[in-house]
């Protein structure tokens, strides 16, 4: 069995687990250009000290290329935790990360997302460039 066997997949306007990456379809080639990667943005995920959203990693994939590029690695760290106990924190980080990248080919983004409880998420986007 691989890492790739504990990956899921769903829909993320059904599934608080997806991973869902928010950037142009078309991005102009060599421009840098703003994604955000979220979760729970249908169906909102819990943050708690108990359940909630560890990571976000961020590849990209160009077509015909035979590396995938590690965009960027997310950390959320702050989930209420206390010495008076589990969510009684002051400080809470959001599953959300936003970046600016560059290309100059088309590919694949991919965002993998770890949940503390439920494991490995991960959703693909298509990028073309115009």
């Amino acid at each position: 069995m691989s890492i790739q066997d504990k990956i899921q997949h769903a829909d993320w306007q059904e599934e608080k687990h997806v991973p869902v990456i928010d950037c142009p379809d078309e991005l102009e080639k060599d421009q840098f250009t703003c994604v955000t990667v979220t979760l729970g943005k249908a169906v909102a995920h819990p943050n708690t000290t108990e359940h909630h959203i560890r990571w976000i990693g961020v590849y990209f994939e160009p077509d015909g290329d035979k590396f995938v590029h590690d965009l960027g690695s997310f950390e959320f760290n702050a989930h209420g935790e206390s010495t008076k106990g589990a969510n009684e924190g002051p400080v809470y980080t959001h599953h959300e990360a936003s970046f600016s990248f560059k290309t100059s080919s088309a590919g694949t983004l991919t965002a993998v997302a770890y949940c503390n409880i439920h494991g490995l998420w991960e959703s693909s986007k298509r990028i073309e460039l115009k």
